[in-house]
């Protein structure tokens, strides 16, 4: 699922209004956030495509959503695999469930994980929902700041000795890990403009093929 799509895609559901979201990955300093406005129509699935593709992942890991209930302390996951064993909370497929309930549902906390192994965290504030702007190709990315971390750099703490290493020419891994990112690495690059969406539906056929 790495390989980037030549154009980006736009939705052609039937919209009127557009959901914001500003979405912060955990334990980076200075911190890695994106700024983006998907259409109300969209479900979990899509809603975890849009943040991959605006944040710079490959999507080659598991990821899972929480979401809780404030006042009820009732918690759902949501994910794309059921869970494995009996003892494991059960895992309701997230293109079963829609986005509008963020607005129906105001005391829902929404947490989204990626990568067991690495463990990346991202902080997601819902900013409002908005009339979708005629002019405008959703979904998009509005801001954003600072580059996604490379795909299985060892999570936050390990990303950050990665950053040392990098900047560092005397470091001992220094030329190791950029054979191994394959680029000199900028954490500070990003261009929301540069940002291009999947088709939710060809990621989720490409899930299941792989």
């Amino acid at each position: 699922m790495n390989n980037e799509p030549k154009t980006s895609y736009v939705c052609r559901k039937k919209f009127t209004h557009i959901y914001q979201f500003k979405i912060g990955l955990k334990d980076t300093r200075p911190p890695v956030w994106r700024r983006i406005q998907v259409p109300e129509v969209y479900s979990f699935w899509d809603f975890h495509v849009a943040i991959q593709d605006a944040m710079g992942w490959q999507d080659c890991h598991l990821h899972e959503w929480l979401l809780k209930d404030q006042d009820t302390g009732d918690v759902a996951y949501l994910g794309i695999w059921p869970a494995e064993f009996e003892d494991e909370p059960e895992v309701i497929m997230d293109w079963e469930v829609y986005i509008k309930i963020l607005s129906k549902s105001p005391e829902l906390s929404l947490d989204y994980k990626y990568d067991f192994g690495d463990g990346w965290q991202h902080i997601i504030f819902f900013e409002g929902r908005f009339p979708r702007n005629p002019d405008k190709k959703y979904p998009c990315c509005i801001e954003g700041q600072r580059a996604c971390p490379p795909e299985d750099v060892g999570g936050p703490w390990g990303y950050q000795d990665f950053l040392k290493a990098m900047e560092d020419k005397d470091h001992p891994r220094h030329v190791e890990l950029i054979h191994w990112c394959g680029k000199v690495f900028d954490p500070d690059i990003f261009s929301p403009e540069n940002v291009k969406f999947w088709n939710p539906q060809k990621r989720l056929k490409m899930a299941f093929q792989e």
